[in-house]
């Protein structure tokens, strides 16, 4: 089968249509049965989706009802189903007929109100009682566009100014020292130097890691867990390239990545496919002054930009990556030099991933200290979800974020 590319111009509807409808399935499939008498038969599976693509545009979208109804039924026999196009057509009126009704009902249930699964609120519930409709709410909204100015070529104010130059408007971030958010998200082609690695495309939270690691010129330094490589980047920007860096991954592909943004960027590092968790296989046996571990995770504070993630994540998954940030964090300690950094982060808000990750490894590492990061983040602090520091998604319109720095203490012996 050929892969399908939509018109220029009609790009942007599709990928509209593509987000809402995942973005909103857990609401659109419940309102699907809702309507129909009966559940399709396996082999018209693709009408189902169908119906939930049109439901979308107007129930989510607003699209004119006509127009909307319309395109779903020619959809329908352009998907070699047009025996099924009158059904297509009763569903969507049907919903026309009654939509005040049928929105009411799917408010009641939980999980189609939110479009989250119902193991995600039970999760966030008892992690966040007084936050968790908040990210759930913003869970459910197109994420900003964010840029990450390369200070080694420019200042983030004098590239803001070259911005409104060309047409974009933009705000300085209130917390990520390189961060610019765009008002209306663009192409990458479309700004300015991005190909001369003049700029990043980076959302704000994940900006704030190689600012809270804080490197300095002339450490050795491992980003344990690197691609695609953005924060990468990043660490060698805040020091002019002057680090002894070594990015892994252990996906030689996603590595690919890595290699790809240093060549864009203009900067060298050395780059290993290989699994952080096990230093005896990548390892030479020299410390490191910094350690960034930004952890494989669930990725529950992304979702606004992944809502599949919704539709793919499982709760059994959690104990398998909190098995998973246990094996990364004990693997990588001893490669640690005494008196460096360590940043745990992860772009998730669950806290058995992140708070509950940092309360067992300081109970068990007598040389790991918690460093406070008011000074990191500008004061910010002390807001009662330590340990370490929680950005909810939609926070200063970044992502969702976690961090803690731990730092390696001398051990003395009497």
């Amino acid at each position: 089968m050929s892969r399908f590319v939509p018109p220029g111009e009609q790009a942007a509807l599709y990928k509209a249509l593509v987000y809402h409808s995942v973005r909103w399935q857990l609401r659109l499939s419940r309102l699907t049965g809702l309507l129909l008498d009966r559940p399709l038969r396996m082999r018209d599976r693709v009408i189902d989706a169908l119906l939930q693509v049109g439901l979308c545009q107007l129930s989510v979208m607003h699209a004119p009802d006509h127009a909307a109804v319309s395109e779903t039924v020619n959809a329908a026999r352009d998907l070699g189903k047009p025996g099924l196009a009158g059904l297509v057509n009763g569903v969507l009126r049907k919903y026309l007929r009654a939509r005040d009704a049928l929105e009411a009902e799917l408010d009641q249930d939980p999980v189609a109100a939110s479009a989250h699964p119902g193991w995600v609120l039970d999760v966030l519930r008892k992690d966040w009682p007084e936050h968790w409709r908040e990210i759930v709410a913003n869970g459910n909204l197109q994420a900003p566009m964010w840029l990450r100015v390369n200070r080694t070529q420019t200042s983030v104010r004098d590239y803001l100014q070259e911005l409104s130059d060309h047409g974009h408007d933009a705000t300085l971030s209130a917390w990520a020292d390189d961060g610019i958010r765009l008002d209306k998200p663009c192409d990458v082609d479309d700004l300015p130097g991005f190909g001369q690695g003049r700029v990043s495309v980076q959302d704000g939270a994940a900006q704030l890691a190689s600012q809270l690691l804080l490197p300095v010129a002339g450490q050795r330094v491992l980003d344990a867990c690197a691609a695609p490589g953005g924060k990468t980047g990043h660490l060698l920007e805040l020091v002019g390239g002057d680090i002894d860096l070594l990015a892994l991954d252990r996906d030689p592909q996603r590595l690919r990545k890595v290699d790809e943004t240093l060549e864009r960027l203009g900067w060298t590092a050395t780059t290993r496919a290989s699994d952080a968790a096990n230093p005896d296989d990548w390892w030479d046996g020299k410390p490191f002054q910094r350690i960034l571990l930004d952890t494989p995770c669930s990725g529950s504070g992304v979702i606004r930009r992944h809502p599949d993630i919704k539709l793919l994540r499982r709760s059994s998954d959690i104990d398998d990556l909190a098995d998973r940030q246990n094996a990364l964090l004990d693997g990588l300690w001893p490669t640690l030099d005494q008196g460096g950094l360590m940043l745990y982060c992860s772009c998730s808000v669950f806290r058995q991933e992140n708070q509950q990750q940092i309360d067992r490894f300081v109970n068990t590492y007598s040389d790991a200290e918690l460093l406070p990061l008011s000074d990191r983040l500008r004061g910010r602090f002390g807001d009662g979800r330590g340990p370490g520091f929680q950005v909810f998604p939609g926070e200063e319109g970044m992502d969702g974020f976690f961090y803690a720095v731990l730092r390696k203490l001398s051990v003395t012996t009497g």
